[in-house]
């Protein structure tokens, strides 16, 4: 008997026992070394118009069993994304969303790799990030924010990137430059001609400076603010953010397969501790991704 965590209300989550179904001919299915842990997956709920809602949306593991057309083997080490409920034991999902792992990847890695990662690479899309080109880039320090940073330096953009004092040797290791956030912020980075700006917080101050320093509104993009800041908007729900983020998904692991993206890993907690991974992950910046092991 497999498990898996369902949302039962906006606010509450219950691990519960689920008869895996078999795989349909395009389909596999997944018995999950790791479970990637996103802000994403707790606030899924709070958006929900019915219940139960099952929870998570990256994982990786092992093919135990194969479709027909699917194109995996049983013993198939992989990454999926997304899915509809990866905080599981075992779940049955769609090949199209199935990758082989990098070998250069952990499971737990490889379960975090693909959410913060196409959310970046949308975000330096939107701008239209070139090379030669300065991008700000507000809470750089944070799982997407180092994402953009690894991007970045693919494409030859600087970044100036803001953050607290004790992550700016974090950001600097990424190539960013480290600035930190507070007051007088403007004129921190008032040296600098900023093309575009990346907003990973969602913050007044985020939301004001990027307006002040950039000039094209259109070069502005925030996964984070309210729809009142008026700024430019994405999000996985949306269609063309989806669109997107699903046809970077092979270049996103091509590149942590040569290792030119990384991702940093914080802990691991047990898929039945998911609760208190969740905690971790609100309480602040927990200094690296989170994962969950069945």
């Amino acid at each position: 008997m497999a498990q898996h965590w369902i949302a039962t209300d906006p606010t509450t989550f219950t691990l519960e026992d689920y008869d895996v179904p078999a795989p349909g001919p395009d389909e596999v299915t997944v018995s999950v070394r790791a479970a990637g842990v996103n802000p994403a997956d707790h606030k899924h709920p709070a958006r929900a118009t019915s219940f139960p809602v099952p929870i998570g949306y990256e994982v990786a593991g092992v093919v135990s069993a194969a479709g027909a057309d699917a194109g995996f083997s049983v013993g198939d080490e992989v990454l999926a994304f997304r899915v509809s409920g990866g905080w599981a034991s075992e779940l049955t999902i769609p090949a199209a969303d199935v990758f082989a792992k990098p070998p250069a990847l952990s499971f737990p890695e490889a379960a975090n790799l693909l959410l913060a990662a196409t959310t970046a690479a949308e975000m330096l899309h939107v701008v239209g990030a070139r090379a030669g080109e300065t991008v700000l880039v507000h809470g750089a320090s944070g799982a997407v924010g180092v994402a953009v940073l690894q991007l970045a330096a693919t494409r030859g953009v600087r970044v100036v990137g803001t953050a607290s004092e004790g992550s700016f040797e974090r950001v600097a290791s990424f190539g960013g430059v480290p600035v930190a956030y507070g007051d007088g912020l403007a004129d921190r980075l008032g040296g600098d001609e900023i093309d575009a700006a990346l907003d990973c917080v969602g913050t007044d101050e985020a939301v004001a400076v990027s307006k002040a320093l950039v000039a094209d509104p259109a070069r502005i993009v925030t996964i984070a603010a309210p729809e009142s800041s008026g700024l430019q908007r994405i999000g996985g729900g949306m269609p063309a953010s989806k669109t997107y983020r699903d046809s970077v998904r092979r270049d996103l692991i091509s590149l942590a397969s040569d290792g030119r993206l990384v991702v940093p890993m914080a802990r691991t907690f047990r898929l039945v501790d998911a609760l208190d991974a969740v905690a971790l992950l609100r309480g602040g910046h927990p200094g690296g991704k989170v994962a969950l092991i069945p």
